[in-house]
């Protein structure tokens, strides 16, 4: 399930924004369409009543020879009025509730000397007078039609408002017929039999396309403003990452939130701290080295004046350890501070060239499979030196060295392979530190203060990369330096 979800930041705020728009819009489509029923039953509840309080005033006013007439004149298939001797329905109705106790009242407010019975029900299919299936489809609201129906619905002495508030606007919406009774004078009774029109289905096309529209506009200016939001913090990594790489990296722009600002800020000072520390360093070092230098070279002229030709010669050689010491500490330090400038280059080309030199200087070095043609930003200067000094171990160490090249998708690997006696498996990871040498180091006839691999993952790090040993099943070692394209 995890896998589904967006796992960046970005995706899971869009994600979180649109599912909560989304629950918000069909919350209020679940409480638009309920109203809109609501509302559709209370208005055709109040023309129901306004026409059974017209047509009951005009029969009951005209002579009894003119009832029956008017009364079938009044009938039409949606709204049948019969005049009967008796009622229809008894005092309470089967149906009786607060819907029908509601038009009841409103209908004998207007005829308040007349008896009123009237009963709500899902289908009024049952009443005396439906000899004809009844059809809620319209004809009642809107029409204009028939007679009475505006007596009440704009305002005047009866007014509508408890017909649109109460049990009509918040009932169960189950029911549709309605069936009433008025008692006449001389004992006679109008009977009436109606169904409200059908308001449609609930989600209609017009609603879902309303609602499509407003939530790919939602959706759209979401995503615009999150993402907004969050390029900032994806140029910040970017700058961190890029940081871990060239400390002389561009600053971060100044822009966006004031949050965004802050830690743009906070990052600048933070990375100008680390170029003046590694600054600081390599100059306390080569001042250092200077010094030391200085009384080296002191030392050098009194031991080259020794008498004694065997102390003299060692006095020299451990001089001479000592300035390259001095000289592999200065490099490995201003190796950190150099600001080569990275650009496109041939690496096909250039290990070509650095296994032709190194074996025409007399080195056990040759080619294995080197792809040709392969193009990288990168730093040619420094990969050269990282090359070269894992070729100067391989070839110290483990006799010969073989040297290979591939393109690797967005990566290049490239492999530098000898055939000694490899590294202890608990000890890969400690060579590449700084000064650190195997004990009993594989060549006991080879020096080294322990900075040539340290200087090659440093470079390799430069270039997004990273340096990789391993004792290969053959035999011998595999340094494997891989960097980004």
């Amino acid at each position: 399930m995890r896998r589904l979800l967006p796992q960046t930041l970005f995706g899971q705020t869009l994600l979180v924004l649109l599912v909560g728009i989304g629950l918000a819009l069909a919350a209020g489509a679940w409480i638009y369409a309920s109203a809109r029923q609501e509302a559709v039953r209370a208005v055709g509840a109040l023309a129901v009543a306004e026409r059974i309080i017209n047509v009951s005033r005009l029969v009951g006013e005209a002579p009894s020879s003119w009832r029956h007439r008017l009364a079938s004149g009044s009938s039409d298939p949606m709204f049948r009025v019969n005049l009967s001797a008796q009622k229809s329905l008894p005092d309470a109705g089967s149906g009786a509730g607060d819907a029908s106790r509601i038009i009841s009242d409103y209908i004998k407010q207007a005829l308040p000397n007349q008896t009123v019975v009237v009963d709500v029900a899902s289908d009024p299919s049952g009443s005396p007078l439906a000899d004809r299936p009844f059809r809620g489809s319209g004809g009642l609201l809107g029409t204009g039609g028939h007679p009475g129906m505006g007596a009440g619905m704009g305002g005047g002495p009866l007014g509508h408002g408890p017909m649109m508030r109460g049990p009509l606007g918040r009932a169960a919406m189950s029911w549709r017929g309605i069936t009433a009774s008025v008692e006449l004078e001389q004992g006679q009774w109008l009977q009436f039999a109606t169904s409200l029109p059908d308001t449609g289905p609930t989600i209609s096309p017009r609603l879902l396309l309303a609602l499509a529209v407003v939530t790919g506009m939602i959706a759209l200016l979401t995503a615009w403003s999150v993402r907004r939001m969050t390029t900032p913090l994806t140029l910040l990594s970017e700058a961190a990452a890029r940081l871990g790489r060239d400390v002389e990296a561009p600053a971060l722009s100044m822009t966006g939130s004031l949050e965004v600002r802050r830690a743009a800020s906070a990052f600048n000072e933070m990375q100008g701290k680390l170029r003046r520390l590694i600054e600081n360093r390599t100059m306390m070092l080569a001042a250092i080295s200077h010094d030391l230098r200085t009384q080296l070279t002191l030392l050098r002229l009194r031991a080259e004046a020794a008498d004694n030709f065997e102390e003299r010669e060692r006095m020299l050689k451990t001089i001479g350890e000592m300035e390259d010491m001095l000289s592999s500490t200065l490099s490995f330090a201003r190796e950190d501070a150099k600001g080569e400038t990275t650009r496109r280059a041939d690496v096909s080309a250039l290990v070509s060239s650095i296994v032709d030199d190194l074996s025409d200087a007399g080195l056990a070095v040759g080619e294995g499979s080197i792809e040709p043609g392969v193009i990288a930003e990168c730093k040619p200067i420094a990969l050269r030196r990282a090359i070269t000094n894992l070729i100067d171990n391989a070839v110290k160490y483990g006799e010969r060295a073989t040297v290979s090249l591939a393109a690797q998708g967005a990566n290049v690997l490239i492999q530098v392979d000898d055939h000694g006696p490899g590294i202890p498996e608990d000890q890969l990871a400690k060579v590449l530190q700084p000064f650190y040498r195997v004990e009993a180091s594989r060549n006991l006839d080879t020096g080294g203060i322990g900075l040539g691999l340290a200087i090659a993952t440093s470079i390799a790090e430069t270039h997004g990369g990273s340096l990789k040993l391993s004792n290969r099943p053959s035999g011998g070692l595999q340094a494997a330096i891989e960097i980004a394209r």
